[in-house]
């Protein structure tokens, strides 16, 4: 079946805990074309349980991010099942055995990408939802002589404890099916995936969502409708993916790097990009205030909250009209800057 993406052959990953990932791939799609200069590129990561179609709901023509205009990189997550994953790696490193994998890895490894393969010259943007925004402050934080702007939105430099406390509960929700064998099951381990589900559900809307009924607006006609809509969702993905990418998004931290040390001021401080951070004013993952300590310690950073019952979900790439709306002005405002 012909691939709607490209691999990047990494080769032999080395990575930040010791291990080294074998025969990496690193799953990527363009939009667009690098112009003659080489800098009209705008990287946009992909997030937790996203790949290139998700965030090609903000990409097109007539849209801020155009692909008449940008070479536009969307690298996908490792573990997405696209990019190198416990489902799609080989021998030892299959299922249970996948390395553990930074934000820090997936940086270097998309910056060989883009720079080296690519032949990349400057960054217009750095951007992305969620994880694609902590993917995104990495990349500015790292390379502040490539990156000229920046715009995360709903997403954080670092996990949170109160963060790293949610995602600690989906996990053991998903961990405690009895077919989940440690991540060596045979079978798909349905009751843990609904159970992960359902979880999760509870944290990515508002209290104002359930509570007025939003969820209507999202085709269910009740809270157990919209509940059996995120297990359906969720029975789709291998569940040593999941954790995966969960393991990667709880150990995220901005200056956990030879260069900064674990200074995290220090490395939010090295960002160079013109920026504006976009946190949900009702997100229960990545609060504002997080996101004000953020925009503190980056020089001229500016802080525009999205105001929004949709709580984390507010930044979904093209989800909520008006959201939408909301962040392409944001985007539009950057780029013409």
């Amino acid at each position: 079946m012909a691939l709607d993406h490209d691999i990047y052959e990494l080769g032999d990953l080395p990575l930040q805990s010791g291990q080294i990932l074998k025969n990496a791939r690193l799953a990527y799609k363009t939009y667009g074309t690098l112009n003659a200069a080489r800098d009209n590129c705008i990287v946009f990561p992909t997030y937790y349980t996203g790949t290139h179609h998700s965030n090609a709901r903000l990409i097109g023509a007539g849209r801020v991010l155009d692909p008449a205009r940008y070479f536009i990189v969307v690298p996908n997550l490792f573990g997405n099942a696209l990019s190198s994953s416990p489902s799609n790696a080989a021998g030892e490193q299959a299922g249970a055995g996948f390395p553990e994998m930074t934000i820090y890895d997936n940086v270097l490894a998309q910056h060989r990408l883009v720079t080296g393969y690519l032949g990349v010259r400057a960054i217009k943007l750095a951007t992305g939802w969620s994880m694609g925004a902590v993917q995104a402050f990495q990349w500015a934080s790292l390379f502040p002589e490539l990156v000229e702007r920046l715009l995360p939105f709903c997403g954080a430099a670092r996990c949170s404890p109160h963060n790293f406390v949610f995602l600690e509960g989906v996990k053991a929700a998903l961990c405690a099916d009895g077919h989940f064998q440690g991540g060596r099951y045979t079978s798909p381990p349905e009751a843990g995936l609904r159970a992960f589900g359902r979880v999760y559900c509870g944290w990515a809307y508002s209290q104002a969502f359930f509570r007025d009924g939003l969820y209507r607006n999202l085709g269910c006609d009740s809270v157990e409708a919209f509940l059996v809509a995120w297990e359906d969702e969720h029975l789709a993905w291998d569940a040593n993916d999941l954790l995966a990418k969960l393991w990667t998004w709880q150990h995220a931290d901005l200056g956990a790097n030879e260069r900064f040390q674990g200074d995290f001021a220090a490395a939010l401080g090295a960002i160079r990009a013109k920026t504006i951070i976009m946190p949900g004013d009702r997100d229960l993952y990545f609060p504002v205030e997080d996101s004000r300590i953020e925009a503190e310690l980056i020089p001229d950073a500016e802080l525009r909250p999205f105001r929004s019952d949709y709580g984390h979900c507010a930044g979904a790439p093209g989800r909520f009209p008006a959201e939408t709306a909301f962040l392409e002005q944001a985007l539009r405002d950057l780029l013409e800057s």
